[in-house]
């Protein structure tokens, strides 16, 4: 397996960036103590969002949704279908990939489908065309697996990625290309309460001074490990990217490097804004080998002297020497930030993609 990896240091300040069902910071225990915590999905759909919005021809324009059908008849249309009969069929072609749900107002599939634009237009073109030789046809229901592998992922590199599960038709189940840790604390982190109020700008001076109203929110401050790497085998082959030329998985591995290091999951962004950037990045190429996280660095947790940061840099570093030198593992191209600047750590890594 060939492999890029990112281990990541990034100090956050005040922030409730992952919440948990009743709102408070999601947290974990390991080596034994608390630890402030980040889901990988709150990670990889920042990342999503952040290419979609900032890397023109990054390919991320998968969408996840389940109002698919009105994609669907728009492509129809636009591929010669009346508006008429584009709507029947687009809701066939829905049910086929994930089953309409039949209690639901609007036409709209059960579950949350991910789908490339790409895909939704070659599946249209192709639908159409058996439309034209037999207006009646439902021979697309047989021939949708056809359809959508002939698509390919042309602009659904977050697809290619992150992986889709599809239950009703599981040729289009895709395994992600991309693999996450859950990001944690390297230190033991508690959550605390912010005791906030609200003045009502209209209740007359000379009543009681109370707020208008109050509350608590929790937060949390903490150095986090974040882990990420990308099976460029994977990535490559025949459902994924193989459609794409060397050059343009180079430019969808530079988009996924730089999202991933800059991307910050939107929670409470507006009242608790902790937009930082890491203080620390190791990038690694194998030519050969299996993904390794780096988290057993902090498995006792950071007892700072003057800040976790430089402490937790100094313990990733021992702990990959100590396992190179135990295990054999072998890096190709070792290369971290900020020894170099973000661009030459992007193409340093961006290089090795086939």
């Amino acid at each position: 397996m060939k492999l890029i990896e990112l281990h990541i240091l990034q100090s956050f300040p005040v922030s409730c960036l992952n919440r948990d069902d009743v709102g408070s910071p999601k947290t974990a225990i390991f080596g034994g103590v608390n630890r402030a915590r980040l889901s990988s999905q709150s990670l990889k759909r920042a990342i999503r969002e952040y290419a979609q919005d900032n890397l023109p021809g990054a390919r991320f324009g998968g969408e996840r949704t389940k109002l698919i059908v009105g994609p669907f008849t728009e492509a129809l249309v636009k591929h010669g279908v009346d508006a008429k009969s584009a709507a029947i069929h687009a809701k066939n072609i829905a049910d086929k990939l994930a089953k309409l749900d039949a209690r639901s107002g609007d036409p709209k599939v059960g579950t949350l489908t991910f789908l490339a634009p790409s895909e939704i237009d070659s599946i249209a073109k192709q639908v159409a065309e058996l439309l034209k030789g037999d207006p009646k046809s439902k021979d697309y229901e047989k021939k949708i697996d056809k359809f959508c592998k002939a698509a390919g992922l042309l602009d659904g590199a977050d697809i290619a990625l992150f992986g889709r599960m599809v239950a009703s038709l599981p040729s289009l189940t895709l395994e992600g290309a991309a693999m996450f840790g859950h990001a944690l604390s390297t230190h033991k982190a508690d959550n605390d309460l912010d005791f906030y109020s609200a003045v009502d700008d209209l209740k007359p001076k000379d009543d009681d001074a109370g707020a208008g109203m109050i509350g608590t929110l929790e937060f949390s401050s903490a150095v986090y490990y974040r882990y990420a790497s990308v099976d460029l085998d994977l990535l490559a082959d025949t459902d994924h990217l193989a459609k794409l030329s060397v050059a343009e998985r180079r430019q969808v591995m530079d988009a996924f490097i730089r999202a991933t290091l800059q991307a910050v999951p939107g929670a409470r962004k507006n009242s608790m804004n902790a937009n930082t950037l890491p203080g620390y990045v190791l990038g690694i190429f194998k030519s050969a080998g299996q993904p390794v996280q780096l988290i057993n660095a902090f498995e006792e947790p950071i007892r700072p002297k003057s800040g976790f940061l430089l402490q937790s840099r100094d313990a990733l570093k021992a702990h990959h020497e100590e396992m190179k030198k135990v295990w054999g593992i072998t890096c190709d191209t070792e290369v971290a930030i900020p020894d170099v600047n973000l661009n030459a750590f992007c193409e340093a890594l961006s290089a090795h993609v086939v």
